[in-house]
């Protein structure tokens, strides 16, 4: 099935295949949000872009209906948070400078609780600044390769400042292309439901819950032409002669980047690798691996 222009879908396809930036509360985990997001929209699919413990808030984009298809999108996606360092004495002078010894690559090694196995690993700390410190507390911002442990890097500045340090809340403000200027509460979504099912009115749902395609504007894009796009509904490959046009950036195909194809009104296709030149006469350009359309 090819779905028309994502800015001309009705409110219906747009919870069969959309995205809902969601501003996760405190107390429940994402699972049971997620859940709980599953049953109000009706979908019998959903996914969310990282686990986050149940105390921990902030932006939790979910996946919903066929748009679950796309979810590796955000395995490799950089995460942002704000976090309280709560200290075990007062701050040091140098405590600025500390921290910023911790940018780039560290090792962890997961926590006992988590759901990965235990081995020694390494993340990349992109960006760590202090926004601000009173008494005891310190104010961070982390900007992280997915799969950091915040919690682990605090404990890991305390013991690097000498005073000891644990986490205290955390906040996550960035998913990657998702970012907390555009959260949506429960509230929100439970009230642009109603007004759609009760009222005939979707306008606050549009705002609400967005095109699936959103999620996928961090990647490489490779339009199509609609014949191209039945033949790959069907499982078939992208080849050369089925590319419209393609902006994959300087990357080699060797390298064979993650890629989103797109048929010319907008609307996603698949997701797959890219193998041969999008310039080419012939050849596989894109290797499949999701369907999308």
């Amino acid at each position: 099935m090819q779905r028309g222009p994502p800015a001309e879908r009705s409110p219906a396809d747009l919870l069969g295949f959309g995205v809902v930036n969601l501003d996760k509360p405190p107390g429940p985990s994402a699972h049971q949000v997620a859940a709980w997001v599953r049953d109000m929209v009706g979908a019998d699919r959903i996914a969310h872009a990282g686990t986050l413990d149940p105390k921990v808030t902030g932006c939790l984009p979910l996946l919903l209906g066929d748009a679950t298809r796309m979810a590796q999108v955000f395995d490799d996606a950089v995460k942002e948070y704000v976090a309280v360092l709560e200290l075990h004495g007062p701050a040091p002078n140098d405590l600025a400078d500390v921290v910023a010894e911790f940018e780039g690559p560290i090792y962890q090694k997961p926590p006992r609780k988590s759901a990965v196995r235990r081995q020694l690993r390494i993340r990349e700390i992109h960006e760590l600044d202090v926004l601000e410190v009173q008494d005891r507390q310190a104010l961070l911002r982390v900007r992280c390769e997915s799969g950091t442990y915040v919690r682990k890097l605090c404990h890991d500045i305390g013991l690097a400042l000498g005073t000891g340090a644990h986490m205290g809340h955390l906040r996550r403000t960035m998913t990657g292309s998702f970012d907390d200027t555009t959260l949506v509460t429960l509230p929100d979504l439970a009230d642009a439901l109603g007004w759609w099912e009760e009222d005939d009115d979707a306008t606050a749902l549009r705002d609400v819950v967005q095109p699936a395609e959103r999620a996928l504007v961090d990647l490489p894009r490779v339009t199509i032409a609609p014949s191209a796009a039945v033949e790959v509904a069907e499982g078939a490959p992208v080849y050369a002669p089925g590319v419209i046009d393609a902006d994959v950036g300087s990357e080699e195909t060797e390298a064979r980047p993650l890629v989103a194809c797109y048929t010319p009104d907008e609307a996603a296709v698949c997701i797959g690798r890219l193998v041969g030149d999008p310039g080419a006469d012939a050849g596989t350009v894109v290797e499949l691996e999701r369907v999308l359309a």
